[in-house]
């Protein structure tokens, strides 16, 4: 498997220009806010776990799901980058997906204060 076979669902929180670098880069991303914007947290691990996704979001919300009511997933990268302009996000998602995809998929990852943790 390569990094070009990692399916990834890309939450609303991180913007168009996110999503549109990662349509430019043909990587297999669907955008939740293609398919609903208001879509609830648990329908969005529903649609990952059915498509073997990777949720890139932003929200805590996942952390909650997955830990605490035990939801299941395929695997989910939580960016902690509330402030950040959309290219600092593009270049942290580029260096976690290109050095790191083998170990994010299918783990719970946080990125914070320029470190990423994988809980596997």
């Amino acid at each position: 498997m390569s990094l070009k076979n990692v399916k990834l669902l890309i939450d609303v929180g991180l913007g168009r220009k996110v999503e549109k670098w990662m349509e430019q880069k043909d990587y297999d991303s669907k955008s939740i806010r293609d398919i609903d914007p208001r879509m609830p947290d648990v329908e969005i691990l529903r649609i990952a776990v059915f498509e073997k996704r990777l949720i890139i979001t932003m929200d805590k919300d996942f952390g909650e799901l997955i830990y605490k009511s035990k939801w299941p997933h395929s695997g989910v990268l939580l960016l902690r980058l509330e402030d950040e302009r959309s290219e600092k996000k593009i270049k942290v998602v580029e260096t976690i997906l290109n050095d790191y995809w083998t170990e994010i998929v299918g783990n719970f990852s946080v990125f914070k204060n320029n470190k990423l943790r994988i809980k596997k």
